[in-house]
């Protein structure tokens, strides 16, 4: 966006957040190296940035939740200065600010008392050997106005590096104050990642990763449309999280409103993972979600570093390949006319036909009236109650 000092080149597809906590030592190293080696982005989660995440130099997103695991006070609140010196290094290239996740909105992260030792602790700065757990809510901000304020403080903290957040989406009111919100502060996020409830975790109750959660064709046509109706679509990056897997999954999120994808459970298939279902026990059979030193050996990080890299590489060029199929040279040439969706056994119709699509500014100039009564309702001071 216009207020960021140093503009980061994000691939189309990147590792999304996964914790060092819940990930072993040995899987973010070869997440990370696999990142460097190719070119793309690793975002760390909420859990901080370990020594593993600086081991290998792959270009690092750096997520903060509302826990502030990295940069948080001993009373669980945001640390300006811890902020700005983990930010400044070279190898941060975005911050992002998680207000929730797709496999569990609503509810905050939990790690494990089992699974929270020394160096966890350290990293996170909690107690050891106590369960740590994400409180539902911030409190460094509690308005859609106050957000964007924390936004762009953080980026000021960093050196102007890109800030954004990630969210999934539950009310199409809260995403449209935020808009408001935006234009009346006069900054914006450079980027938000809209985050799908397809997105998985082995940290969720199973009623809400089961049905809570706006899913992510839904949530990202939400956003993209909120943008484009208040005139903001060109100054903020849409990324798109929750299920990305295949180069078709990379082509239908750029056709829907995305600008870039994040991928975790492919990456994690890439560095090993069997989907035991057993990540909660520290009893991971390859290595990837325990901090056992002995279990930890089974992830080879120097043969899953090259997976990691291979299975990114082979994703885009094919993501490339059927746009060029289509006749598309550039990603921003995908229009929803493109995508096509199966209605009845002998009837199919095109996103462009099914969806609504606002044109850029609609909404301040006369809302439609599908919009209408949630762009009334949206207030920049206030996020929505039931």
């Amino acid at each position: 966006g216009p207020d960021c000092a140093q503009p980061y080149s994000m691939s189309l597809l990147n590792v999304s957040a996964m914790s060092f906590g819940a990930l072993s030592p040995n899987a973010v190293r070869a997440l990370n190296r696999g990142a460097e080696m190719g070119g793309f982005a690793h975002d760390t989660g909420e859990g901080s940035i370990s020594p593993y995440h600086l081991e290998n130099n792959g270009d690092l997103i750096w997520e903060v939740g509302s826990g502030y695991f990295g940069t948080r006070t001993d009373e669980g609140l945001f640390d300006p200065d811890q902020f700005a010196d983990q930010s400044s290094r070279d190898q941060v290239k975005c911050v992002s600010l998680k207000l929730s996740q797709g496999a569990k909105p609503g509810i905050g992260g939990v790690l494990p008392a089992a699974k929270v030792n020394a160096e966890i602790a350290r990293t996170r700065g909690v107690p050891e050997g106590e369960k740590c757990v994400s409180p539902a809510a911030h409190t460094a901000f509690s308005t859609p106005t106050e957000l964007i304020e924390f936004i762009a403080r953080m980026r000021e903290l960093s050196g102007g590096k890109p800030a954004g957040f990630k969210l999934c989406v539950g009310s199409r009111i809260d995403v449209l104050a935020i808009c408001k919100a935006i234009r009346d502060v006069g900054t914006a996020p450079d980027f938000i990642i809209v985050d799908g409830s397809e997105g998985g975790t082995g940290a969720a109750p199973l009623e809400f990763e089961d049905h809570m959660g706006t899913p992510l064709t839904d949530g990202l046509l939400t956003v993209h449309n909120a943008l484009v109706g208040t005139g903001l679509r060109d100054r903020i990056r849409i990324g798109a999280s929750g299920k990305v897997a295949a180069g078709n999954d990379i082509v239908k999120r750029l056709a829907q409103g995305a600008d870039y994808t994040n991928s975790a459970r492919a990456m994690m298939m890439a560095v090993g993972c069997i989907q035991a279902q057993i990540c909660h026990t520290g009893l991971c059979p390859v290595g990837v979600t325990t901090q056992d030193p002995k279990r930890q050996r089974a992830l080879h990080v120097g043969d899953k570093s090259e997976r990691v890299k291979n299975y990114q590489e082979a994703t885009v060029d094919q993501a490339v390949k059927i746009m060029a199929s289509m006749g598309v040279s550039d990603p921003q040439q995908l229009r929803p006319e493109f995508l096509q969706r199966n209605i009845a056994r002998n009837e199919h119709r095109s996103y462009a036909e099914l969806y609504e699509w606002l044109k850029p500014g609609e909404l301040l100039a006369q809302a439609p009236e599908s919009w209408a009564q949630d762009w009334a309702r949206a207030d920049s001071g206030t996020f929505q109650r039931a």
